[in-house]
């Protein structure tokens, strides 16, 4: 039961490194990439808005992926555990949030 908690937690760990752009991110960073992606590979309108539709499918199958995997793991935990489950993955997600918008700040100097 400890072996399937933690591997649950290394997954959760380690899931929003998989993914260019998890849903938690803003929308300008799959923008941003599309467009650098228009201008060094010389896309097409056609092929733009085929490649954003395809990154905003990523960003759907990652968050119901990471849905399941969050509920999965609630599922083991014991009322108060999953309380502080919830609590580390609101600072993780802030985190990212903050560090997004210093990478993001730190690009426009």
């Amino acid at each position: 039961m400890k072996k399937l908690l933690i591997g649950l937690l290394l997954a959760l760990s380690v899931l929003p490194l998989t993914a260019f752009a998890a849903p938690d991110m803003d929308n300008n960073m799959a923008e941003k990439r599309v467009e650098r992606m228009t201008k060094t590979l010389d896309l097409n309108a056609e092929q733009k808005t085929k490649i954003e539709a395809i990154f905003k499918a990523q960003q759907e199958k990652f968050k119901a992926l990471q849905d399941e995997t969050h509920a999965s793991v609630k599922a083991v935990l014991t009322p108060e555990q999953a309380t502080k489950f919830d609590a580390q993955q609101e600072k993780r997600q802030q985190m990212r949030k903050e560090n997004i918008a210093k990478r993001m700040a730190d690009k426009n100097k």
